[in-house]
């Protein structure tokens, strides 16, 4: 089976390259340590990955994009988890979150092979059965059983507040909303998005339509019965009109979560 390739170097990133035939599609995996989505795209991947034979004509690549920034500078990395499809090259298309129906959807695309394969080396389709999260239409995903995505009802009260608090804490700054920052599912998350974006806040997403239990669980565990929330070190600021008060309040306010600069670096 295909493996899951962790990159340990800029310089065994670009010997990679070399060395992969044009025909082959490379698929790079960027990730941080402290972004839960990413673990849930790791098990994602890695699931995938195995579906393919050793030989198949692509490479799975994962690359931590702190360690490597360079190489995620070069293909404009402004969160995590975030995919690059590749050919001879050339970028092919771009994934962000931890949605594993567009994953795969996107590596078939190039690969040729289709949800209904299952011989002569085509991976068979992940297996996953969507929520119906209170009335509403079920977010579109394919997760492998084994991905801690679109959790179980069964989830005890207990157990899913431990989950929330480590969520809240993934990263100094974390942002809980509708869709991935590069396909918000609703105005207030893209609004939300832009702001961070423009004062250069390095953060944490998820995505609480791909996981249900979040997505309730959240209302209670943070007293905040409306998404997008953002936290910052673990403590909910708000929503979108919460942020925008704290801006006018004190414009300096994201300053400790901005990503350092090339002049400051």
């Amino acid at each position: 089976m295909a493996p899951l390739t962790e990159v340990e170097s800029e310089a065994g990133f670009d010997q990679i390259l070399k060395t992969v035939p044009p025909s082959t599609l490379v698929v790079l995996y960027f990730h941080t340590p402290w972004a839960a989505p990413c673990a849930q795209m790791n098990t994602i991947l890695t699931t995938l990955a195995s579906t393919y034979p050793a030989d198949a004509d692509i490479r799975f690549l994962s690359i931590n994009a702190e360690e490597l920034a360079d190489v995620s500078e070069s293909y404009d990395v402004t969160a995590v988890p975030f995919l690059v499809l590749q050919k001879d090259g050339k970028v092919l298309e771009t994934v962000s979150g931890s949605d594993a129906g567009k994953v795969r959807a996107a590596v078939e695309k190039y690969t040729g092979t289709g949800s209904g394969a299952g011989k002569d080396g085509i991976p068979p389709p992940l297996q996953a059965t969507p929520q119906q999260p209170n009335g509403h239409a079920a977010p579109r995903s394919s997760n492998p059983p084994t991905a801690p995505v679109d959790s179980s009802s069964q989830e005890s009260r207990e157990e899913l507040n431990e989950r929330l608090a480590k969520l809240v804490k993934a990263a100094p700054v974390m942002l809980f909303m509708k869709g991935t920052p590069s396909a918000p599912q609703c105005g207030f998350s893209r609004q939300l998005v832009s702001i961070l974006r423009e004062n250069q806040v390095k953060y944490g997403f998820f995505n609480i339509l791909a996981d249900n239990d979040v997505r309730e669980g959240l209302k209670v565990f943070s007293d905040w019965p409306t998404f997008p929330q953002l936290y910052t070190n673990g403590e909910l600021i708000g929503g979108l009109d919460i942020v925008r008060e704290e801006l006018e309040a004190d414009p300096d306010f994201f300053k400790p979560f901005a990503a350092p600069t090339a002049a400051s670096s």
